[in-house]
């Protein structure tokens, strides 16, 4: 009576059957992407999407651009996080003007601190933050969208803070009644 072949050859044979099978995927018959395709359209491999056709996630990032988040703590937090990360090398910490990259000779940016960019909308500074203005480098495929906000209001956040404590210095202490 018979058992079968043994269970080492068994092994051997279903390995040699798995790697026969692993063909290298990245050298197959394919066009490239500006290739002409016989058999398509104008020749072209690259395809046009259908019409109507929406990119996976797009609609959810519009909807995040045009409404901000709810200031938080958290909200904030991840602003400054974000801010010291991709804004501070040019704006400074404390938003001046004053950071390392402007230090060693590029062009400096505007103070946050001047009355023109403490009157401009939140969308304005969101815009900025998304696709540059003058030499400042567009950052909308770089950083989310929420952190995006995140940074706008950190931003608001430097600019309340140095108008409390230029206004806590300049406002006279209140006089005791009668004295």
């Amino acid at each position: 009576m018979s058992r079968g072949p043994p269970l080492m050859l068994v092994l051997t044979c279903a390995l040699a059957g798995i790697l026969v099978g692993c063909d290298d995927m990245s050298d197959q018959p394919k066009y490239e992407t500006y290739e002409d395709a016989p058999g398509f359209p104008q020749a072209q491999a690259a395809r046009q999407p259908p019409a109507g056709t929406v990119a996976r996630g797009a609609l959810e990032r519009e909807r995040a651009k045009r409404h901000p988040p709810e200031v938080t703590q958290a909200l904030l937090s991840r602003g400054q996080e974000r801010y010291e990360i991709f804004c501070a090398p040019c704006h400074g910490l404390a938003g001046d003007a004053d950071g390392m990259i402007v230090q060693r000779g590029f062009p400096a940016p505007p103070s946050y601190h001047t009355a023109r960019l403490r009157s401009v909308s939140d969308r304005h500074i969101f815009n900025v933050i998304s696709d540059g203005y003058g030499v400042m480098f567009p950052y909308g495929n770089r950083i989310a969208v929420r952190d995006r906000w995140s940074i706008v209001a950190y931003v608001r956040a430097l600019q309340r803070a140095r108008q409390m404590s230029a206004t806590a210095t300049v406002v006279p202490e209140a006089k005791e009644p009668g004295g």
